[in-house]
């Protein structure tokens, strides 16, 4: 990419480190997924295909939030639970409808209640969820694309030490694309509206939707006695990927969000952390890119050209993925389209 050329990483690519957590918790490794004791039954689960999910042991049973971005990633989820516990999966619960989150729901049988916002169910019924942003981008153009390139460097590569090295990256692209054509958009099978309850033997298991924000329907799972919040992309440890959001109504999600009473958020994407500033800090972070995005399209420079521009550097110290001037052109767009549409009411 060109130097000026996005500096923000799409809150889509799978979680990386980052400074905001220095706690380290009880680890349990599967053959993908690493487990995270972050509470007696509540297990962080990292290293998967997609977005960072979240397993709640309970009494009799076991309920998980989000399962990858194909049905491949969510049998290796399910086979790697079994190294923290033989109580069987009985519930999903969809934090909001991108495909590294529900992607894997198709693997699930139908003793497992699917559980997400009445959103959810209706945007991937009917969005055309794998012919559309974020899937596009991510996957659909991404995956060929690394093959292509692949193909190409192995070609030309003369070295043999190097030449296996990127026969062995190819070949796990040639597997990646093979495990997307298995992908089946699989709405939940049970929605809700505004809160939903589980209790489960002494756990209470709090489903809420606080607002629209990432998405027009996050849902967000707290459990009020462990004082712990999932968050999936509502709120990360870094910046989200904004191609569906509602940018003035996230930042009073969030608003809602700090209101809980919680001391660990365990988000889709990054690390966990406790630090209520944080959230603060994106609600800047949103404040700010809408405001300087209105004004250079206010100048009549296009989504992409803003894209390229748009300066939220003074962001940096809360989200160092920042390097330099520019966003993700799928939010700016998102924010064009957002602005047209509030200029029609």
């Amino acid at each position: 990419m060109k130097a000026r050329a996005i500096a923000v990483l799409s809150a889509i690519l799978i979680a990386m480190p980052f400074a905001a957590t220095a706690q380290n918790y009880p680890v349990t490794q599967g053959k993908t997924y690493k487990f995270e004791k972050v509470a007696d039954g509540v297990y962080y689960a990292t290293g998967g295909f997609g977005s960072n999910n979240v397993v709640i042991v309970n009494d009799q049973d076991v309920l998980v939030v989000d399962d990858g971005t194909t049905p491949a990633a969510a049998r290796a989820f399910i086979e790697d639970i079994k190294a923290i516990t033989n109580k069987p999966i009985r519930y999903v619960v969809n934090t909001h409808f991108h495909y590294d989150h529900t992607d894997g729901n198709s693997a699930f049988g139908p003793e497992v209640q699917i559980i997400a916002h009445e959103y959810v169910r209706t945007a991937i019924a009917t969005f055309d969820v794998l012919n559309r942003e974020p899937f596009i981008t991510s996957q659909k153009t991404a995956v060929p694309a690394r093959i292509e390139a692949l193909t190409k460097q192995i070609a030309a590569e003369k070295d043999p030490q190097k030449k296996a090295a990127l026969q062995k990256d190819l070949a796990a692209a040639q597997t990646n694309w093979s495990q997307l054509q298995e992908i089946k958009p699989t709405p939940p099978n049970i929605t809700y509206s505004s809160k939903m309850v589980l209790h489960k033997g002494a756990r209470e298991i709090q489903l809420l939707f606080l607002g629209r924000g990432h998405t027009g329907g996050d849902t967000v799972v707290f459990l009020p006695r462990e004082r712990i919040v999932c968050t999936g992309d509502l709120m990360e440890s870094r910046l989200a990927y904004m191609g569906d959001a509602f940018f003035d109504e996230w930042v009073a999600t969030l608003g809602a969000l700090k209101n809980l009473d919680f001391a660990l958020v365990l988000p889709g994407h990054g690390v966990p952390f406790g630090d209520k500033g944080l959230i603060t800090a994106f609600q800047g972070y949103l404040t700010d890119v809408t405001k300087k995005v209105a004004d250079l399209r206010a100048q009549g420079v296009t989504a992409e050209e803003a894209a390229r521009r748009v300066d939220l550097t003074s962001h940096q110290k809360d989200f160092p993925q920042i390097t330099g001037p520019g966003a993700d052109v799928r939010g700016v767009r998102r924010i064009y389209a957002w602005m047209d549409e509030r200029a029609k009411k």
